[in-house]
């Protein structure tokens, strides 16, 4: 019995402590960021303002390279379906 009393009230002991010792501030104050600034709200507004007017909308990796054609449409189609016909993928009746 004067075995199991000891060890509880040592282990009662031990546990109270580390808890004391974690104890800190109840706002955590500590992590807060302390920073001086010497810029006005105006500024920053600006500053802001001016980074989403010079944003690309586009995502990026994505820019498609464009080709500026000398061909008319008609020729394009005229083609593709005398292709067609070649190949076999449609008929004559198709293809006009």
């Amino acid at each position: 019995m004067n075995k199991t009393a000891r060890f509880l009230s040592l282990a009662a002991v031990a546990a109270f402590a580390s808890m004391g010792a974690q104890a800190d501030e109840a706002d955590a104050s500590q992590f807060a960021t302390q920073f001086e600034t010497t810029r006005t709200r105006a500024e920053v507004v600006a500053e802001a303002a001016n980074a989403v007017q010079m944003r690309s909308q586009e995502p990026a990796g994505s820019r498609v390279v464009t080709h500026k054609s000398t061909v008319d449409r008609a020729a394009v189609r005229a083609e593709a379906a005398a292709q067609a016909m070649r190949s076999g993928r449609v008929g004559p009746a198709e293809g006009s």
